[in-house]
């Protein structure tokens, strides 16, 4: 079979939009193993692309460099031209909000509560005015609500806004999830495995919630393992193998590339790390996370910020 894939090159704006999302020689490293290895990638204004790999292909450790969890130890991130800081907080007030591989819901707080905590980006209101409750702070507190309720009317969840977020069913844990990131008013939106877990028609009103995401305004950048939900819903995909960008393009050219069929079957392709290399990358990802300090630990770095509830 004849590989005819074209990659985009690095730094050119998709098609369909100016950039929203620069990533430039993006490299991770833990200690002296490589995670993510000079990675570039472009997402459009209104685009939706998917970031797809076998397992420990380095695709959530990209994400945390992304938003602020991880500093990257080469390369920059940039948001509309503007070099992100490192630090997840402001990565959420510049525009960018994501989800969670694993769920980082609030579980004691309501449906209504874990919507109003991702609007904290977005109100003014200070020490001060929260302790004095004045008029400032009630107008902002219903501005929020209202905010919030129109989310939830969106994701389907009016009629749970009282209940728990731990007594939600899988799914609707899932569009709480995008709900509470959405609360953030971002211009890119990070979903990382949204369908995991889901039944084929849960997976389906996934798909068109992302769609409708787009159709708002708001560019999405994906990981998934589900194939066929990547190739039904994005505009380009790219394909990371053991931290490296093997391949980007359309969901057909993606396809039907060699590279891809090898790094999924798991036959080695020229210039590809060896598995034992890529099992020490992943020992080292694990034990950054589970280290006291959590993923800052790689950083160098305590963590005292907050992006919409954890870390990954």
């Amino acid at each position: 079979m004849t590989t005819t894939t074209t990659t985009t090159t690095p730094g050119t704006t998709p098609a369909d939009g100016s950039p929203v999302l620069e990533a430039s020689g993006v490299t991770m490293r833990f200690g002296g193993l490589t995670a993510v290895q000079n990675v570039d990638l472009t997402v459009g204004s209104g685009e939706i692309l998917g970031l797809i790999g076998p397992n420990g292909a380095g695709k959530t450790t990209f994400f945390n460099c992304l938003t602020g969890l991880y500093v990257p130890t080469e390369g920059t991130v940039s948001y509309k031209g503007k070099v992100l800081p490192h630090r997840s907080h402001l990565v959420t007030q510049a525009g960018i909000a994501r989800t969670f591989q694993n769920i980082r819901l609030f579980a004691n707080m309501t449906v209504l509560e874990n919507v109003l905590v991702g609007r904290h980006t977005r109100t003014r209101e200070g020490l001060w005015s929260a302790l004095l409750r004045g008029p400032g702070f009630k107008k902002a507190e219903r501005e929020s609500e209202e905010r919030a309720m129109e989310l939830l009317e969106f994701t389907g969840l009016t009629a749970k806004r009282e209940h728990l977020a731990r007594n939600l069913p899988y799914g609707e844990q899932r569009k709480l999830e995008i709900a509470r990131a959405l609360a953030s008013e971002p211009g890119l939106l990070l979903l990382d495995e949204p369908t995991a877990g889901m039944t084929a028609s849960e997976t389906s009103a996934t798909r068109d919630l992302v769609l409708a995401v787009r159709e708002q305004g708001t560019a999405v950048l994906v990981i998934e393992h589900d194939m066929r939900f990547i190739f039904n819903l994005c505009d380009r995909v790219a394909v990371l193998v053991q931290g490296q960008k093997l391949v980007e393009g359309s969901p057909e050219q993606v396809q039907n590339d060699d590279r891809v069929v090898a790094a999924y079957l798991g036959t080695p392709f020229e210039g590809a790390p060896g598995a034992e290399e890529a099992a020490e990358v992943q020992a080292a990802e694990q034990a950054a996370t589970a280290a006291p300090g959590g993923s800052d630990t790689a950083t160098g770095r305590g963590r005292n910020d907050s992006e919409e509830g954890g870390k990954d």
